[in-house]
């Protein structure tokens, strides 16, 4: 994305004279826009919008740009924020009181499914990761998600390791889980089936070296 420059001349926007109580709400649906429009146009590919792009994704003057986020990092701050609801709302919790082979299968169905959707996410904090100090608490963040997921779901597996083997096994699984590993396989030519497939072998492979025979 292009650097925030100086408001351009033009005539003022509707925002400007609507009535106190209504200001705010109308403020915050554009900034609502603004946001969407960003994380619409990196699903797209476009990992560095600039201004115009997203002024015209999001339907509104470039004014209005300049004047809910004076910079790259608080715009970057709020994709990021409404990409962590966005997550949330993906994400459901996996009921524990199940055998281990559904508990994986449901893990990896989900993780992969939010794993793909973050892409373009992902590849644009890392782009822009320089603009954007926040990114990296943002991905930071994502992180210590997905170890406490696998800490809640497996707990009655990894509980039954010394602490030594529970923090290797736990390791590989988070590997096995996180982004990076996601993107290699969808990078190298992997579908997404096939890349869900190899995720969910890995799995049960961490699973099976630690289950006794």
């Amino acid at each position: 994305m292009s650097t925030v420059e100086p408001p351009v001349d033009g005539p003022l926007d509707p925002v400007a004279d609507a009535p106190v109580d209504g200001r705010s709400a109308r403020a915050e649906r554009t900034r609502t826009a603004i946001v969407d429009a960003v994380l619409e146009l990196l699903s797209e590919g476009d990992f560095q919008p600039t201004a115009n792009r997203i002024a015209e994704r999001a339907g509104i003057s470039l004014r209005l740009i300049y004047h809910h986020f004076g910079d790259l990092e608080s715009l970057y701050r709020a994709v990021g924020q409404r990409s962590l609801e966005r997550l949330t709302e993906r994400t459901r919790r996996i009921p524990v009181d199940q055998p281990l082979d559904a508990r994986i299968d449901q893990v990896v169905e989900q993780r992969c499914d939010i794993l793909e959707w973050l892409t373009p996410i992902m590849r644009a904090a890392q782009i822009n990761i320089g603009a954007s100090a926040g990114a990296l608490t943002r991905r930071s963040l994502l992180h210590t998600r997905g170890e406490r997921e696998v800490d809640v779901v497996f707990a009655a597996e990894l509980d039954r390791l010394d602490a030594t083997q529970r923090a290797v096994v736990a390791s590989a699984l988070n590997g096995t889980l996180f982004w990076g590993h996601w993107d290699d396989l969808r990078t190298s030519g992997r579908s997404i089936d096939e890349a869900r497939e190899a995720v969910l072998l890995t799995v049960r492979a961490i699973f099976a070296s630690i289950t006794p025979a």
